[in-house]
């Protein structure tokens, strides 16, 4: 087994379990990409069982703080077994749901998401990628399922000086999935939806918004960034009389419009925008409109927390926007899923729109993303998803 060596006083992150070392705090050794290696102290002490990766700036992402333990295809298939039994008792009101969360699940790099019968993994780091078919095996085992597709395609698996790969990793069959959320039905498409296929984390929120727009009689409302139209739907079955989309993604959008069809809703009820959101709004702000309820779920502004001041002006100019085109008692939900600003700036920044917007609101409640996408003790930076429900007054 090769060694990696810190170097003196870099240690601090794996005392405290979290699973990721950066390259300055490497002093010596190394190993092929996604090998396992040994990592130590500058004194020589074991530290982890970790993923090595030369091209990333997390150079160890870890596997195991235990030194018995041993990285092999028993470890993963024990580490996804655990995985999908912790989503055992959190009785999902879904058949899509998120097994696999990375860190959060001890298993860096790693997204794996079930819609009804069918898997889909992302491997994002070197350390996943070497063993995508012990995991892949291990997937099939703990699931049951028979269809595992591939999205590898994220961005991220440049920094590891890995290529996109996408495709069916085991079974094979049509892309297209219809799930169940709550009492609606929803469809997406593996190979080309957003992210794994759908945006799973917002589940709780949407059936949340729902009952909302149910409890302050809210009319007329707003999805901006609407995607293929999951804050939509839970708007017209909340009772919402007239619901206003928008989106830059015309398939989005009549994927968003299908919904409304395939969810049994008068389609005279929806309308579907294909416009910039931040256009859109001023527009809507000049023609003197005004909504009952808006949905802000933008994408993300701020990859890193090198991004987050210009991220920050981008989100308080929407929810500026926002917050005037509201009516008086009427409910916000806006949403960062951007790593680089945290829920405290967050707050920040959306108080600071509603200064210069001149308007108050009270806070109905704080939103995080659903139960099965964990944020642990041991890393925090897992909490990507953040958001605010607010009552104009």
């Amino acid at each position: 087994m090769k060694t990696v060596r810190l170097l003196p006083g870099k240690e601090r992150s794996l005392w405290k379990r979290h699973p990721w070392v950066f390259a300055a705090s490497v002093g010596k050794g190394g190993g092929d990409s996604g090998e396992t290696v040994r990592v130590e102290a500058a004194d020589g002490r074991f530290f982890a069982w970790a993923a090595y990766s030369a091209r990333s700036q997390i150079r160890l992402r870890a596997w195991s703080f235990d030194e018995a333990e041993r990285i092999d295809n028993a470890f993963f298939a024990r580490r996804v077994a655990e995985a999908v039994a912790r989503r055992e008792p959190l009785a999902i009101d879904s058949d899509g749901v998120r097994l696999i969360h990375g860190e959060a699940d001890g298993l860096p790099g790693l997204i794996v998401d079930r819609y009804a019968d069918t898997l889909v993994a992302q491997f994002l780091s070197a350390g996943s990628d070497r063993w995508k078919a012990a995991i892949a095996d291990a997937l099939l085992e703990a699931t049951g399922c028979a269809r595992l597709y591939e999205r590898s395609d994220s961005g991220v698996r440049k920094l590891e000086g890995l290529a996109a790969v996408t495709g069916w990793l085991r079974g094979d069959g049509p892309t297209e999935v219809t799930i169940r959320e709550h009492a609606w039905r929803l469809t997406l498409d593996v190979a080309t939806g957003h992210k794994t296929g759908f945006y799973l984390d917002q589940r709780d929120n949407r059936a949340r918004f729902a009952q909302w727009v149910r409890q302050f009689g809210a009319r007329r409302v707003l999805n901006c960034y609407c995607y293929t139209g999951g804050f939509s739907v839970a708007a017209l079955a909340g009772g919402a009389a007239e619901v206003v989309s928008v989106d830059s993604s015309a398939p989005a959008l009549e994927r968003a419009a299908a919904h409304v069809a395939l969810n049994g809703f008068d389609a005279a009820r929806a309308s579907f925008v294909d416009a910039d959101v931040n256009a859109f709004l001023r527009t809507q702000l000049d023609a003197g409109a005004s909504f009952d309820a808006i949905v802000l779920d933008p994408p993300k502004f701020a990859p890193s927390a090198a991004h987050a001041e210009r991220a920050a002006r981008a989100y308080k100019d929407i929810n500026r926007l926002a917050l005037k085109l509201l009516a008086p008692g009427g409910l916000l939900l806006t949403f960062s899923c951007s790593g680089g600003v945290g829920a405290e700036l967050f707050h920040k920044i959306v108080a600071g729109a509603g200064i210069d917007a001149g308007v108050d609101a009270a806070l109905l409640a704080r939103l995080e993303a659903a139960s099965d996408h964990p944020t642990t003790l041991w890393f925090p930076e897992g909490e990507y998803l953040k958001g605010l429900a607010l009552i104009k007054r």
